[in-house]
């Protein structure tokens, strides 16, 4: 594992085969999809040179100048690895020899980025937007919470960041924030109408002091509108503090009346539709991010999910399964044309759903995906989560998000591997050509993506489709080499254009006897991210579809193919160490919140998918198998098996299942906690027992987004079900042994995993 996690640190890439078959029928056999898993502009190794220069391309493919590429020094000619094509270096690469490389030529910097001098003027450089979107429709102790929260921000917005600020209830205000000691204006749309970019422009005074353009599309300065009339509604940050701090304090609950049997009138459709043309007429191609404050689900106007009598419940999986949700397709078809605005403008949408009930999460997905927007779910806006949340969207230092704007996300491979789709936040830019693959899984049918927002860990999955050979023999048999580059052009948080270029070289393999070759190259926390991702794309776009099943045979079949066994005896099968981990990785992937939808509303199924589909391989593992840390007097933190054999009544374990961090107490932890020991100097050793995991918890915590929820329970307290639902249920309340003294059973049927493992034994043997 050690080697591909110094693969991933070089070139940000983790691929579930690092060997690969050379032939369409070999890649079959191998059952999990040829694919790689890429950050693409994940921090690079402190000795790597940003590039002051533009980069050198291919003439024929468009490919960037790489370590793999062919360099005659003598002609000064480089031949592209991906085209063979031949290119003569320009005047000022004529000093390049062996002694004399330019950086990108270096064989350790695969991945290197540009930025080129001057390429954005400094007084040219858009400064980034925040449009807040806030929902009204709450009781006062909701409104006062995210008050506080967003006040708490406001302060850390960089100065020259331009803000914006939009409320709604049954009716829908954009507020004038430059009214400089002037009465405050604010617009009102009625929220149960769709609203046109014309009636923005119209109702909102923007041609009242100079003409409207007789033809062209009305964006931004450029092309019709005044600064002035643009600073009304969006101003910088430092200029409008006081008067957003002014319409924040003044924050009330909707005065809509509303009867005892309802919900509440909330026009979050027509709120985030008004957000999405103001910001495509005042600053299209920028940076902006819409940030929508929600507190309940949507009711009124376009993008309703549920009707405003209190007796109609909001629709669950089982109504979503059946077609018995109404409102469901209506609002994610506004959602749709939504994200497709927003991608042609460049801007991102950003979700923070608190409330117990859903707000909508589920038809929001798409926006937010497409946009590469941030998600985040909480019970209340007084909740950690949120609050800790959104602070660290603001901060800078070693644990910023380093939020980047206006990607374009580009591939290039070898003339025998084809594309069939990306699964991640992006949104095609339907660029076809020679390497799209007939089959398309995701944002397919493209060689090039949008990515209006990215940070340090977003993540895409390409799955690869290799070219049919008739025979093994007819692949180049001079070099048995697969070339592949990720080009990632962007806008970096300092306002410049910067391009990253990553190229790899992968081996490719054919015939029988290379079995071993691609059972050394597997990467199995690569290769269970890759399942974990198709099954919840799958599950959402396939009627019909069981994802046990589909699981099951996936395993299955590669057990089968790739373990070593004599026929029909289970008890000779055996998985190389390559191999051995993927069985536990699929059992907990099968009882996860990704496949198992029962107690989960569609809004939290969503939100866990969204949140896996743009994170790193290390965080989409915790998620799919949540860690397991034991302390206990005799020995320090130690890793424990993900099991309720590891509970004893004097030991403290961490669950950490990403977005849950749990400090578990055994009984006489607990006991002893509570009779005040750790506060006695001779059991100074007990109270740094109990500390200790407190301190990685709160590690773990400050490093991650969406911030975890903390939960600190007692053994056989109410909520200790946090992490027995994550636990391997070897001792249930029907097994035939006791449990260990000071132990648990749980209150289960579910299978444990000796029994999967067992039932795989002896169905791998059979294929």
């Amino acid at each position: 594992m050690t080697e591909f996690l110094d693969l991933e640190t070089q070139d940000a890439v983790r691929m579930p085969w690092n060997v690969i078959p050379g032939t369409k029928q070999e890649a079959a056999q191998c059952v999990i999809p040829i694919s790689a898993i890429y950050t693409p502009i994940k921090p690079l190794p402190e000795s790597t040179p940003l590039l002051p220069y533009s980069p050198l391309r291919c003439r024929n493919c468009r490919s960037v100048l790489n370590p793999f590429s062919i360099v005659d020094f003598s002609t000064k000619i480089w031949i592209c690895s991906f085209c063979l094509h031949r290119n003569h270096f320009p005047q000022h690469y004529h000093s390049i020899s062996d002694d004399n490389l330019p950086a990108e030529l270096f064989p350790h910097y695969t991945t290197i980025e540009y930025e080129p001098r001057n390429e954005i003027p400094t007084s040219q450089i858009t400064p980034r937007v925040f449009f807040f979107v806030v929902d009204t429709c709450m009781i006062e102790e909701e409104i006062g919470f995210l008050r506080s929260g967003l006040s708490r921000v406001i302060g850390e917005i960089g100065g020259e960041c331009f803000v914006g600020l939009i409320t709604f209830g049954r009716y829908v205000c954009v507020h004038e924030l430059g009214f400089f000691g002037r009465m405050n204006k604010v617009y009102v749309f009625n929220g149960g109408k769709d609203i046109s970019k014309d009636q923005v422009l119209e109702q909102m005074g923007f041609f009242l002091k100079k003409p409207r353009p007789a033809t062209g599309v009305v964006a931004g300065v450029r092309d019709g509108l005044s600064q002035e009339s643009i600073n009304r509604f969006l101003l910088p940050a430092a200029d409008c503090e006081f008067a957003l701090n002014s319409v924040l304090d003044e924050l009330q609950k909707d005065p809509w009346p509303v009867p005892a049997d309802q919900r509440a009138p909330r026009a979050t459709g027509t709120a985030l539709t008004i957000a999405a043309h103001l910001l495509g007429v005042c600053v299209p191609g920028s940076g902006a991010r819409i940030m929508a404050f929600l507190g309940g689900p949507a009711t009124e106007g376009p993008g309703s999910i549920v009707s405003k009598s209190l007796s109609e419940p909001i629709r669950s999986h089982k109504d979503l399964d059946k077609d018995a949700a109404p409102f469901f397709h209506k609002a994610v078809k506004l959602y749709e044309g939504l994200a497709k605005q927003l991608v042609h403008q460049g801007h991102v949408l950003d979700v923070f759903a608190c409330a117990l009930d859903q707000v909508g999460v589920a038809e929001l997905k798409v926006a937010v995906e497409k946009t590469g927007g941030l998600v985040v779910l909480a019970e209340s806006f007084g909740h950690s989560v949120f609050k800790d949340s959104l602070l660290r969207i603001f901060q800078s230092g070693e644990n910023d998000l380093g939020l980047s704007s206006n990607g374009i996300f580009e591939v290039n491979f070898s003339k025998d591997i084809k594309i069939q789709g990306v699964l991640g936040p992006c949104a095609s830019l339907e660029k076809k050509g020679p390497l799209c693959s007939d089959t398309t899984i995701g944002q397919g049918g493209t060689t090039a993506w949008k990515m209006c927002g990215l940070d340090k860990s977003t993540s895409l999955c390409l799955i690869f489709d290799i070219v049919k050979k008739e025979t093994p023999d007819v692949i180049g048999q001079a070099n048995d080499q697969f070339y592949f580059q990720f080009l990632t052009y962007y806008q970096h948080s300092n306002g410049q254009m910067r391009l990253r270029a990553t190229t790899l070289s992968r081996r490719w393999v054919t015939g029988p006897r290379n079995v071993q070759d691609l059972i050394a190259g597997f990467d199995q926390e690569a290769a269970a991210v890759v399942m974990g991702r198709l099954v919840s794309f799958k599950m959402e776009t396939e009627a019909e579809f069981d994802p046990i099943r589909w699981l099951d045979k996936t395993l299955i079949h590669l057990c089968s193919r790739f373990g070593d066994y004599q026929k029909d005896s289970p008890s000779s099968f055996v998985l190389s160490p390559r191999l051995s981990i993927i069985p536990q990785f699929v059992f907990n992937l099968r009882r996860s919140q990704f496949v198992q939808v029962f107690n989960n509303s569609p809004d939290e199924t969503a939100y866990f998918r969204m949140v896996m589909n743009r994170e790193n391989v290390a965080n989409s593992v915790v998620m799919i198998q949540p860690s397991l840390i034991s302390y206990a007097f005799n020995s320090g933190a130690e890793p424990a098996l993900l099991d309720v054999a590891s509970i004893a009544a004097d030991r403290i374990l961490l669950l950490d299942s990403y977005f849950t961090v749990v400090v578990f107490h055994g009984s006489t932890i607990a006991q002893w906690r509570k009779a005040g020991y750790q506060n006695e100097p001779e059991h100074k050793v007990f109270a740094q027992l109990l500390q200790a995991p407190l301190d990685d918890a709160e590690a773990i915590v400050k490093e991650r987004f969406p911030v975890p929820r903390l939960v600190i329970c007692d053994q056989h307290g109410s909520q200790a079900r946090f992490l027995l639902a994550k636990l391997n249920p070897s001792a249930t309340y029907n097994s035939d042994a006791p449990p260990m003294p000071g132990g648990d059973v749980l209150f289960t049927d579910d299978v444990s995993f000796e029994i999967f493992l067992d039932h795989l034994q002896r169905l791998a043997v059979q294929q």
